[in-house]
């Protein structure tokens, strides 16, 4: 596949070492390189990046606060001098964290890791069985099957996914995995909430359960379960 990337840097011995580095893997495609988050912002309106590679401190706006601006964004790589922003890197779902001087061995570790996810998400998408998806959940990457999904539940900006095999949580916005989901199998039935349909046991009042759990029915999302409910309803 064809993978796009871009340098956001404002030193330009930083942006000159990166370029070499991205060059040198012969992996992706380098369509832009950008000296700050005004100008990476005008080319993530108007290409399709699929990594970008962001300084953290920059004038004007840091490398963080750029990616919290961003409603749609690509995977990124964080590039710095100043390991103590890791953990706000990761909180913000980054694929990786690089401290500057970067080593060719620890950038290709990244890339690959970059590559397999980008090339995992195209698979998909040709043949059209998008049956998991990743996560980052503390420090790694898990792998979530929809089948093994119970429920989803939503805690300000962290997710907690609860699975046949436990839960997982991670900083994510209940708005980002309902688009992920299929809509045949899922449903949102509270501000809070989105159930597996097939994993429903019963339905009560202003509840649902699935298993042990009692999930409450938002008022303004009664009406959507209750028409899938009387649409599979035998013996009406």
């Amino acid at each position: 596949m064809n993978i796009r990337c871009m340098i956001v840097d404002d030193e330009p011995l930083a942006r000159e070492g990166m370029e070499r580095l991205v060059n040198d893997t012969g992996i992706f495609e380098l369509a832009a390189v950008c000296n700050n988050a005004l100008e990476a912002n005008k080319i993530l309106t108007h290409e399709k990046i699929d990594l970008m590679f962001l300084d953290i401190q920059m004038p004007g706006m840091r490398g963080i606060d750029f990616l919290k601006t961003l409603q749609i964004r690509p995977l990124v790589i964080l590039t710095t001098a100043y390991p103590n922003f890791a953990l706000e890197g990761f909180e913000l779902n980054v694929l990786d964290y690089l401290v500057k001087p970067i080593t060719p061995e620890r950038f290709l570790k990244a890339v690959n890791r970059a590559k397999e996810i980008l090339e995992s998400k195209e698979d998909q998408n040709a043949t059209g069985k998008n049956d998991f998806f990743f996560i980052r959940s503390a420090s790694n990457f898990e792998k979530v099957f929809f089948s093994d999904i119970l429920f989803i539940e939503a805690a300000q900006n962290y997710m907690t996914i609860h699975t046949e095999k436990g839960k997982l949580m991670a900083l994510l916005t209940i708005k980002s995995l309902e688009d992920q989901l299929p809509a045949r199998n899922f449903l949102r039935i509270h501000k809070s909430y989105i159930i597996s349909l097939e994993k429903v046991t019963s339905l009560r009042r202003n509840e649902v359960v699935i298993g042990a759990h009692k999930i409450p029915i938002g008022k303004n999302y009664k009406d959507d379960l209750l028409k899938i409910v009387n649409d599979r309803l035998i013996g009406k």
